[in-house]
């Protein structure tokens, strides 16, 4: 029991630190739970540590969220930039297609192609404002492009940043809106877990119960300070990491 629990807690803190990151949590948590054998990884168990970064989230995002009633448009937008991903992400959960995409070799290349393609979106001018300039028409490409973060390696955060950038939202904007469209993400992947949540052991539930406390206050931590680095740094350095990670498992896959 006592190293389930270790386990739970090296990958909520994994989760709640890379969830938001463009680096990919889902990517970690598969390469990690393979290095070190961990027996509790499962798409069940990585669904249960993003309720812990949903609640961070909503947490952070409370005031804006209530806000909503009064800002329909917002609302409305949110709505339209989530469905690709909400109807796409259905689609393969309840095929077992996901499953596919669960391999070692193409987070190595997902990793490095879309760290590279951050890079040069990064050096995007700036011209639009979120308050402004986001509407139907740019959040529907943002959220259809979203749509390819259900490959691990991808980065979900990383591919709406990038395309924001290219949109020309700076990095601070292309942020929130990964943010915004991080909720209905997060919710649909918890509420297609519940079922089988609920269906696993006592211990199992309170193990999940453990890592979503633990992967809350990560989440809640890294959204905080991820918040103030990208108004006066660029992505360079997630860049950076992607590539050397990208290399590091293909090194792995060669061995």
């Amino acid at each position: 029991m006592i190293t389930d629990y270790f386990q739970a807690s090296f990958l909520a803190v994994v989760q709640g630190i890379s969830e938001f990151i463009p680096v990919s949590s889902s990517a970690h948590l598969i390469i990690l739970s393979q290095f070190f054998g961990f027996s509790n990884q499962s798409i069940i168990f990585d669904v249960g540590l993003h309720l812990g970064s949903l609640i961070a989230i909503v947490f952070y995002f409370r005031n804006e969220l209530l806000n909503l009633r009064n800002n329909k448009e917002l609302l409305k937008l949110i709505i339209i930039g989530s469905t690709p991903l909400v109807i796409i992400g259905y689609i393969l959960f309840y095929s077992g297609m996901i499953n596919i995409f669960r391999n070692v070799e193409i987070i190595a290349w997902t990793t490095l192609i879309f760290g590279l393609l951050l890079y040069f979106a990064d050096k995007s001018k700036v011209s639009k404002n979120f308050k402004y300039d986001l509407n139907t028409k740019n959040i529907l490409i943002i959220g259809t492009i979203q749509t390819l973060s259900l490959i691990p390696g991808v980065s979900r955060s990383g591919v709406v940043i990038t395309i924001g950038r290219m949109l020309n939202f700076n990095r601070e904007d292309s942020l929130k809106i990964s943010f915004f469209l991080s909720i209905p993400a997060l919710l649909g992947a918890s509420v297609l877990s519940i079922k089988d949540i609920i269906n696993e052991s006592i211990h199992i539930n309170f193990l999940l119960i453990f890592s979503i406390i633990l992967s809350f206050l990560f989440s809640y931590l890294t959204i905080k300070y991820l918040l103030i680095y990208v108004q006066k740094f660029t992505l360079k350095i997630f860049v950076i990491y992607r590539i050397i990670l990208s290399f590091i498992i293909f090194l792995i896959i060669l061995n």
